[in-house]
């Protein structure tokens, strides 16, 4: 109808001007009335008349034989076009709009627009009208049938986008959004590959800005060996890493599926850039002396660590071997050959640890800034919170606790974690590296933390579940060696800024080599035991790291 009164009023208006023209030429200019023949200069009105109907009936007859053809089309092909609503009359919006009028196979019948703007309302684009304001949207929904939504903002912030999903929510329409900015514009995704809102969505973290000519020149040309290559962190940093035409990327990892299908992405991904697998576990000296020789790796970023608090406190020695031993092999070995760089990432759990494996995590921070004073190699580590969505983290536990029906369960109501997306560390990380000197810890900017009660109840939501009614949140009190609260800095580091807004640097205090390095083969030794003691495994850490508690619970050494 609005389609149908906007070529009715254009009609009448362009027929009123050519008539008031014509009549005012016949009527004023006497001289071109009598040079025009006979004919012409006795036109009748019903021309005029004629005209008009012809200018009305002409285009409203070609749209709704289109929109007849688009109604037969759904009966013919046993397809049904949805009802489409787009929130956001933008760029990505009219993208999104130009790409659904150009698909052969059309999917959906783009209803209209809904757009916060004043200047945009009224306004139509390729032809689709902006219906109204997003506090207008159930309504909209209601009286337009609407059966989808597509979200296209990507530029919008965790809280304009939590309004429009309860909006939706409240209307019980389906929603969907459009890909990130940064998806879109390093050509990963078109616009119109609308997919499911994810939590990393509503975390509300900003796009990364990296100088990606410092990043370029530090991998470019360059071996580089990622150990951990399998995992969340490894996987990720091997992507972005290829990105910048490394010679070679050694792939290490001990699990040899994870390390399968790491290296399938990367060659389907990246067909220009050497790839080899290598399993390794990095315990072995001599296994990773071999590789080192044979490779002559310029970089190193040791991803490799075994994460899981709860299960390190049940194979506290396990923890000790991995994280600490085998850190320390690789390390020892990169200064041996020279490499360039050596980047360790490491986690807010190492900070006044409450449980083994940041504790563990702690140590290794420790010998790793140790080795950079004397060392040609520039060891840097870098410390970050929680990622969302690594293998066995908070996020993919709560999908399948949701998926099984619930209940999701949560150590305590007041718990709270700093969380970036895998995507963002790995980028930072990179950026990070670039600026090290030796010695450095840099912390990445973890925002605010989030309380863990509230992600799950984002999850449910967003799975289409009310929290609490559909899907029930259990909380089961804290785990061994968990914390309500996790902190980024030590008693004692010195703060300082970078280049980078969201990179900083802690300066430790120096630590005696003799006393760490003695302390640290002590600690080894007992976990390498043939019947380790969990009291004295503890006062070993304690040692190296007198800041550490004693976790809530205690557990049998594994």
């Amino acid at each position: 109808i609005s389609d149908l009164l906007g070529i009715l009023r254009a009609a009448l208006v362009s027929t009123l001007i050519i008539v008031a023209v014509w009549f005012a030429v016949m009527l004023q200019v006497p001289a071109v009335r009598k040079a025009l023949p006979p004919g012409i200069a006795a036109v009748s009105q019903g021309v005029f008349m004629a005209d008009l109907f012809g200018t009305i009936l002409l285009p409203a007859g070609l749209r709704m034989l289109i929109r007849l053809y688009h109604e037969e089309f759904r009966t013919t092909e046993g397809r049904f076009l949805k009802r489409f609503l787009i929130v956001g009359a933008g760029n990505a919006g009219e993208a999104l709009l130009r790409e659904i009028l150009r698909m052969r196979i059309v999917r959906y019948d783009v209803i209209g627009f809904i757009d916060d703007d004043p200047a945009k309302q009224g306004t139509s684009i390729h032809g689709v009208a902006v219906l109204g304001t997003v506090d207008e949207l159930p309504g909209i929904c209601r009286e337009r049938n609407i059966e989808e939504i597509a979200i296209a903002m990507p530029s919008a912030t965790h809280q304009q986008l939590r309004r429009v999903i309860q909006l939706c929510e409240g209307a019980k329409v389906r929603f969907r959004t459009v890909p990130s900015l940064t998806d879109i514009a390093s050509g990963k995704l078109r616009v119109s590959q609308i997919r499911d809102v994810d939590i990393n969505d509503l975390l509300g973290r900003q796009v990364v800005h990296l100088d990606l000519d410092s990043i370029e020149s530090f991998a470019r040309g360059k071996t580089i060996l990622v150990t951990g290559a399998g995992g969340s962190i490894g996987s990720e940093m091997c992507r972005q890493i290829c990105q910048f035409a490394p010679r070679k990327l050694l792939l290490v990892d001990q699990a040899e599926n994870p390390l399968f299908y790491v290296e399938r992405d990367l060659r389907k991904r990246f067909a220009d850039v050497a790839v080899e697998p290598i399993l390794c576990n990095i315990t072995d000296r001599n296994r990773v002396e071999e590789i080192f020789d044979r490779h002559r790796p310029a970089m190193v970023i040791h991803a490799a660590a075994h994460k899981h608090v709860p299960l390190m406190e049940l194979n506290a020695t396990e923890a000790i071997k991995n994280n600490v031993t085998g850190t320390r092999a690789v390390a020892d070995v990169s200064d041996r050959y020279g490499a360039t760089h050596f980047v360790m990432i490491s986690t807010d759990k190492a900070v006044n640890p409450t449980s083994v494996m940041g504790a563990s995590k702690r140590i290794a921070e420790m010998y790793v800034q140790d080795l950079s004073r004397t060392s040609r190699t520039h060891f840097i580590t870098v410390r970050f919170g929680n990622v969302l969505g690594s293998e066995g983290s908070v996020v993919p536990i709560f999908r399948r606790q949701i998926a099984e029906g619930g209940p999701v369960t949560v150590t305590d109501p007041e718990m709270k974690r700093y969380f970036m997306t895998i995507p963002e560390a790995s980028q930072l990380v990179l950026q990070a590296a670039t600026m090290g000197k030796g010695g450095e810890i840099f912390v990445l900017d973890m925002g605010e933390p989030v309380k863990i009660v509230d992600l799950a109840k984002e999850l449910i939501t967003l799975s289409g579940f009310r929290p609490g009614q559909d899907i029930e949140i259990v909380f089961t009190g804290l785990r061994p060696g968990e914390k309500l609260f996790e902190e980024l800095r030590i008693e004692g580091e010195d703060m300082q800024r970078t280049r980078h807004p969201k990179i900083s640097i802690w300066r430790n205090i120096p630590m005696d080599r003799d006393r760490l390095r003695g302390s640290i083969d002590r600690l080894v030794d007992l976990a390498r035991g043939p019947h380790p003691d969990r009291e004295a495994l503890v006062d070993a850490i304690k040692d190296l790291v007198p800041e550490y508690a004693i976790p809530v619970a205690a557990a049998q050494v594994g």
